[in-house]
């Protein structure tokens, strides 16, 4: 008998299990063979991910859980990983959208930020010194112009959700642009091993188009420059023509994309 009829009989033999509301679990002679994840989106969206050796695990795996959930049903996929793409393909999924990687250097006389400098009635809050309640609100206000306009889908993807909701879940990460009273903006960034992540840039939209997503970003590649932390990286949704031409014109090096995957 060969290797292959070994797995197929394993994958035939194991149970599938829904462990938790979230979670499915496919185990075989007390071993955990492959588990399948979904999470909420702060838009409400069902996102689904599968871990597993074999394809014909996947393939029981997706079909326990498809035939629970409601549609329609995402995934995010590096668009390099064929056979994953092939996986969810062959449950039903088909590209939504695409997001670019980019690589952004952090020194300022390579993006040319040296130069840049906040409008004169902002003032650039550094990570970990935004105030708790302006953070807050106005996260509130650009979640809600988000959602009444473009939508939450056209946001990066790993769109922070705390246990209440609150997508603020770890104040220290923010850079913010005070205005008076209020905060204009915010900047998340999150430090993924040695390489961080400008995982979002937002401004009021009454306050658009005045250079302030320019100087937040001049700020925090900066500071990652003056700890001597050479490259950051973003990721960014094919048709934003403007934070394409953000991180573009600072000399961002795109080196990867994300598929998103759409199960209707």
């Amino acid at each position: 008998m060969n290797t292959s009829d070994i797995s197929s009989r394993a994958d035939d033999s194991a149970a599938i299990t829904r462990v938790t509301l979230t979670q499915w679990q496919a185990v075989d002679n007390d071993l955990v063979v492959g588990y399948g994840d979904v999470s909420t989106r702060p838009d409400g969206r069902l996102f689904v991910s599968i871990d597993v050796w074999q394809d014909a695990m996947f393939d029981r795996l997706a079909a326990a859980m498809l035939a629970t959930l409601r549609r329609p049903l995402y995934t995010v996929v590096d668009e390099n990983d064929s056979e994953l793409l092939s996986r969810w393909a062959r449950a039903g999924f088909t590209t939504g959208r695409r997001e670019w990687e980019y690589l952004i250097p952090t020194d300022p006389g390579s993006t040319g930020l040296h130069r840049v400098a906040p409008p004169p009635d902002i003032t650039i809050v550094p990570a970990g010194h935004a105030a708790d309640e302006p953070l807050r609100a106005v996260d509130r206000v650009i979640r809600d112009e988000v959602a009444a306009t473009v939508g939450w889908q056209d946001m990066p993807v790993e769109i922070l959700r705390g246990p209440d909701g609150d997508t603020i879940v770890d104040r220290s990460k923010y850079v913010a642009a005070a205005q008076s009273d209020r905060y204009a903006g915010l900047l998340r960034v999150v430090q993924v091993t040695r390489l961080p992540r400008i995982g979002l840039i937002a401004v009021r939209s009454d306050q658009h188009r005045r250079g302030i997503a320019r100087a937040m970003l001049a700020h925090t590649l900066g500071a990652l420059h003056a700890r001597g932390i050479t490259t950051a990286s973003a990721e960014v949704k094919e048709s934003n023509a403007a934070a394409t031409a953000l991180f573009e014109g600072i000399g961002a090096r795109r080196v990867n994309s994300n598929l998103e995957l759409v199960l209707r």
